[in-house]
């Protein structure tokens, strides 16, 4: 029988009650540790989501203070006129928030042609490849100007790349900065033109054409692969088929579909397949006799 008042049993009960508040301490000193971790998780979550929405509105205000870029340089019809020797005449850029201006009027006996194109529209590519040595010639020996207005309507068609709007933009970046390249850019776009779904050219692809044709600014690539006048081609894209459109003189309201074109403001509808000298019997006729009376070269096409 074991006596409870001796000095070993005192001494067992007081070894327990000095354990006890060991433990106690011990997991005192433990919970305190959890709350401490507890609260740098919930500070550090908080400073987090802080940053987070700090980075957001930070990024909103930069993008509604960033001031709006002007169309490129060439443009301020919305498109490039190419004139005698395939040279282009050189504009300003329109300026943001501004609407396009016609380009100035051609002399007596000189046709002014003026084309919408997509550089995924297989009509324009069909067009192109019919009607393109016949606006070749008359353009380089100056019996007439064409002007090339690129837009972007077939963008939702190229497999999730947006072509029309990638290729339109890279038209307008030769417009800015290699104008006289244009028109053989354009050529080439619509020789190498990819087939509507597909995913169409890359950038890279673009830029190599563009080079080909004589674009060599160094500035050039970095436009294409920015996207610099994106927003342009849009807002270009959306002019285009509300109207009025920005040529002198034309009835014509707006563009409803790609290829638009008009000869001295009058519109082309033509029979399909195309044919260039359906195309030639047109320009005689919308430019007139004043066109068959002057010294300019007759449009009639080459053999």
């Amino acid at each position: 029988m074991t006596d409870s008042g001796s000095p070993r049993a005192k001494q067992s009960r007081t070894d327990r009650r000095v354990e006890a508040r060991e433990k106690a301490r011990q997991l005192r000193a433990e919970h305190k540790k959890k709350e401490r971790r507890t609260r740098w998780l919930l500070q550090g979550g908080i400073a987090a989501v802080l940053l987070a929405i700090i980075v957001i509105v930070a990024l909103v205000l930069t993008n509604s203070i960033r001031p709006e870029r002007g169309g490129p340089r060439n443009m301020a019809s919305d498109g490039i006129k190419i004139a005698e020797g395939l040279t282009a005449v050189q504009t300003p850029g329109i300026a943001p928030g501004t609407e396009p201006v016609p380009s100035a009027p051609n002399e007596p006996g000189v046709v002014a042609i003026t084309i919408w194109v997509d550089y995924l529209c297989p009509l324009c590519g069909e067009f192109e490849a019919e009607n393109g040595e016949l606006i070749r010639t008359l353009v380089e020996s100056g019996a007439a100007t064409v002007e090339y207005h690129p837009i972007a309507i077939l963008t939702a068609l190229s497999a999730g790349t947006q072509y029309s709007l990638r290729a339109a933009n890279a038209a307008a970046c030769v417009s800015n900065y290699n104008p006289d390249a244009f028109f053989d850019f354009n050529e080439a776009m619509f020789a190498q033109q990819p087939e509507e779904g597909s995913e169409g050219l890359t950038d890279e692809q673009i830029i190599e054409i563009a080079r080909d044709a004589g674009a060599t600014s160094t500035s050039l690539e970095r436009c294409v692969d920015d996207g610099r006048f994106t927003e342009w081609v849009k807002a270009a894209t959306t002019r285009a088929g509300n109207g009025p459109l920005p040529v002198e003189g034309t009835e014509v309201e707006n563009v409803r579909g790609t290829p638009t074109v008009l000869v001295n403001g009058e519109l082309y509808n033509p029979s399909y397949p195309f044919d260039s000298t359906e195309f030639s019997q047109f320009v005689l006729s919308a430019a007139g006799d004043e066109f068959a009376a002057s010294p300019s070269p007759s449009p009639s096409p080459a053999p």
